[in-house]
């Protein structure tokens, strides 16, 4: 068999080098607080209105806002952040979200969103104790609803929180948190998310603040959309469902930057994790992400603007050009090929 003799990143988006990584966390930092100013300043004196869950993405998204506000001249309580616990709302989150907004010195307002669902629910006479697509859009459609008015009261624009992983698996809700006026995070995939919010905590000066975001980046991923379980624990885990982001952020790479077809990407995957991941748990694991980035298409068509920051990007108006009802069989065949090959 030929020797692969260069190194294969697992990370493809997130620079191995301390130093350069580093660099990169700033410059990707940079690029996504110059884009909110540059639309802040365009609408006038408007404030960003910001949905925030304790979670990684809201946390980047939050202190983007931030320092686009700073850049401005601009106090930080222009930035109005809300918080909309639901039924599946953790302390720990609930907790990180408030710390954090406090820690920044922006407007914080709490909303529960657990009534204003369960009419819904009733209103469209969904099953009381049905737990499936329906009771977890319904918040993800509640929550969008809220800041969106709110940011018409204030005068404000919704800044959006979900990340270009996300984009690619359409793990969004449609007009739900898929839906914002501007979306910071639109550019950075989930792997580097972590590494940015690491990078804002080692420059902080504020050693509590720094402990905080060190606690969001230990907070399993998860939309946190289902009842918790009875000990007040997390009962949905969005790896569970989806597969490792380690994965999906090194598919998006190749198949997206190098386009490389399914035979190059499965054999680049199991070189780069054969220690973590044993060959079956990656092929199905790749015909989950094409099956999902085909089917989302309709999804990333309708995004809203934000800012490139790499050499991957997925929006409808440059950079990715797809059909909506575009077919996944050629690719999916191609891993079957592969799939009869470890029998």
């Amino acid at each position: 068999a030929p020797v692969l003799r260069r190194g294969i990143a697992r990370q493809p988006f997130v620079p191995e080098i301390d130093s350069a990584r580093e660099a990169h966390c700033r410059e990707v930092f940079s690029i996504q607080a110059s884009g909110l100013c540059t639309r802040l300043r365009h609408l006038g004196a408007i404030r960003p209105v910001l949905g925030v869950s304790g979670g990684l993405d809201s946390t980047l998204a939050l202190l983007v806002c931030v320092a686009a506000l700073k850049a401005m001249g601009r106090p930080t309580t222009d930035l109005l952040a809300i918080g909309m616990p639901g039924p599946g709302s953790t302390t720990r989150t609930q907790s990180n979200a408030r710390q954090l907004v406090n820690a920044v010195g922006a407007e914080f307002r709490e909303i529960p969103i657990h009534e204003a669902v369960k009419q819904h629910l009733r209103d469209i006479a969904h099953p009381e104790g049905q737990f499936d697509v329906t009771y977890e859009n319904a918040q993800a459609r509640e929550r969008t609803q809220i800041l969106m008015n709110v940011a018409n009261q204030v005068g404000g624009i919704v800044v959006g929180t979900g990340d270009l992983s996300e984009a690619a698996l359409g793990w969004c809700t449609f007009n739900g948190d898929h839906m914002s006026m501007y979306h910071v995070n639109i550019g950075v995939p989930k792997t580097l998310v972590r590494y940015v919010i690491q990078w804002c905590a080692a420059e902080s000066t504020d050693p509590a603040m720094a402990d905080t975001l060190q606690s969001v980046c230990g907070t399993p991923i998860s939309p946190e959309l289902l009842p918790l379980t009875a000990e007040g624990g997390l009962s949905q885990k969005t790896e569970d469902t989806l597969g490792s982001y380690d994965l999906h952020d090194f598919f998006l790479f190749h198949v997206i930057r190098r386009q490389a077809r399914p035979r190059k990407v499965f054999a680049l995957a199991c070189i780069a994790f054969q220690d973590e991941y044993a060959p079956a748990v990656i092929l199905a694991t790749l015909k989950t992400f094409y099956r999902r980035f085909f089917a989302s298409q309709f999804k990333r068509s309708a995004m809203p603007d934000g800012p490139k920051v790499g050499t991957v990007a997925l929006s409808p108006r440059g950079d990715w050009r797809m059909a909506s009802d575009a077919s996944p069989a050629l690719w999916l065949s191609e891993c079957e090929d592969l799939e009869h090959t470890l029998k």
